[in-house]
């Protein structure tokens, strides 16, 4: 049996993915829901899927520091300042660590949403 990925988190359905299935943005994190604290990564660094779409390490509960290894992901663990914010199609973000072939051209809509943008 092959596992599927969801195309926004990269996470096996079904297993650790938390994105609706009608493809809604994810409900907000309610205060009982810490942030994660990941270890390996600055809270600053973007991480960069499979499928275009940047992260934030912690800001979205269905992403967890054990799934962000290369080769599926690549990162940028000192972005320049403002990179986050001009993330999009005409300023793609290209990993720089782990799998340096990933760009990511829009943000994750949890990750977004906790930085307040």
């Amino acid at each position: 049996m092959k596992e599927e990925r969801c195309e926004r988190c990269e996470c096996i359905i079904g297993l650790g993915c938390g994105c609706p299935p009608d493809g809604a943005v994810p409900k907000a994190r309610s205060a009982s829901q810490p942030r994660q604290e990941w270890r390996r990564f600055p809270a600053d660094t973007i991480l960069i899927s499979s499928t275009h779409y940047a992260h934030l390490p912690g800001a979205c509960a269905h992403l967890t520091e054990e799934l962000v290894t290369a080769p599926r992901w690549g990162w940028i663990p000192d972005p320049a300042p403002g990179l986050w914010d001009r993330l999009g199609s005409s300023c793609p973000a290209v990993a720089v660590a782990g799998n340096t072939a990933r760009t990511a051209t829009r943000r994750c809509e949890e990750c977004q949403t906790a930085t307040g943008l």
